[in-house]
């Protein structure tokens, strides 16, 4: 089914991609998630050939592209590893508070650097005490002089370990009235004195993609690296997020339909009692069954990127994606595990892979509780 917001330079684009991952990442997955991190020279790689930022303004080093090409990218890499969603939060979550909210010189500090891959970002929003609910964040950021004081600790946080800078939510008012009006986003260099970053997180899946946590202790940042105005970080949070959820039920959505890819092409191989295991009943149903709710889930999430690239509020309906087709790619996940039998439970087989790295999909960028709050709050409930 043809996508009304890709054209031929997106699928030139996705082509080229495609074509570089195949050859430059692909063989080395295994590696890098052995490391537990993409190494530096991949990033910059990726730069040298356009895959950074493509939608950072001319200005700055990018190409000025439209979502359509963050779609393809993220898809792109989805097909290679779960694990490379560090590249898509750099790209399509991170830079973009910087695009947005920075000032001419911050763009031109921090932005060339990003599409070249010589620069790594991430965003500390989660903390060990909390997590979807931002406006009870403990981090400060208290004025002395024309600097800011921080003090805190995040984790969580993807790309923490590899970053350059991170976009940190603090609070810097921690006597606003409402606990939300005193949130600010402040951007910290990495080697700043009191920044230290923790040892790399053991997690069940998504091993490529490097998680830390950071800790911040008396980082004494210039008040230049302010992000917007002071105290209205929360709301700057609640403008991206509607991308930044998006973007994850984009992926989820790749991850849901390349497994169903991988099981088909193994049921018409495999044979059990004297024929392939695609002639049996139970089989075709489930396929069947899991084809049409992608096939809904495709044309929900392309419907809500065409209304994002007319920059309409979808806040409900991202919200709606997000939980549903998360939930629908570990269902798709464990439905295919199934259908492998024992394979699916050996790494070799990509069913497995995915098993275990689309698990957290539904957790982070907040959780499908929150995204049910959302929607029921926009019902009026």
């Amino acid at each position: 089914m043809k996508k009304s917001y890709i054209k031929q330079e997106h699928e030139i684009y996705r082509k080229a991609l495609r074509s570089f991952l195949e050859k430059e990442a692909m063989p080395y997955i295994d590696e890098w998630e052995e490391e537990k991190e993409v190494p530096r020279e991949f990033w910059k790689m990726l730069g040298k050939n356009g895959f950074l930022c493509p939608q950072v303004d001319e200005e700055y080093g990018g190409l000025n592209t439209d979502f359509g090409f963050a779609v393809v990218a993220s898809e792109e890499f989805d097909r290679v590893s779960v694990g490379l969603v560090g590249i898509g939060l750099h790209n399509d979550i991170v830079m973009p508070y910087i695009d947005a909210l920075g000032t001419k010189k911050q763009k031109e500090r921090w932005l060339p650097k990003a599409v070249t891959g010589e620069l790594i970002s991430a965003i500390g929003m989660t903390e060990p005490n909390t997590g979807s609910d931002l406006a009870a964040i403990s981090t400060t950021a208290i004025e002395d002089g024309d600097d800011y004081i921080i003090n805190g600790e995040k984790t969580f946080i993807s790309n923490g370990h590899i970053s350059d800078i991170v976009v940190v939510v603090c609070k810097t008012n921690p006597k606003a009235k409402k606990p939300h009006q005193g949130i600010s986003l402040i951007v910290v260099e990495a080697g700043t004195p009191g920044f230290t970053k923790g040892k790399k997180l053991k997690k069940i899946g998504q091993h490529a993609s490097d998680t830390c946590e950071l800790i911040f202790n008396d980082v004494r940042v210039p008040k230049e690296n302010l992000l917007g105005e002071e105290n209205k970080g929360f709301y700057y949070l609640m403008q991206h997020l509607q991308q930044e959820r998006l973007m994850v039920a984009i992926q989820s959505l790749a991850s849901a339909e390349l497994i169903l890819e991988k099981t088909i092409s193994y049921v018409k191989e495999r044979k059990a009692f004297g024929q392939q295991i695609s002639k049996f009943q139970n089989t075709q149903f489930k396929l069947a069954e899991l084809q049409t709710e992608i096939v809904i889930g495709r044309n929900f999430i392309d419907n809500l990127i065409t209304e994002h690239m007319k920059d309409k509020d979808v806040v409900t309906e991202v919200s709606m994606a997000k939980y549903w087709i998360t939930d629908l790619v570990k269902k798709v996940a464990t439905e295919c595990m199934q259908l492998h039998g024992g394979y699916g439970y050996i790494e070799e087989y990509e069913v497995a892979k995915r098993y275990r790295d689309v698990a957290v999909s539904s957790i982070y960028a907040g959780t499908n509780e929150i995204m049910k709050v959302i929607i029921a709050n926009k019902m009026g409930l």
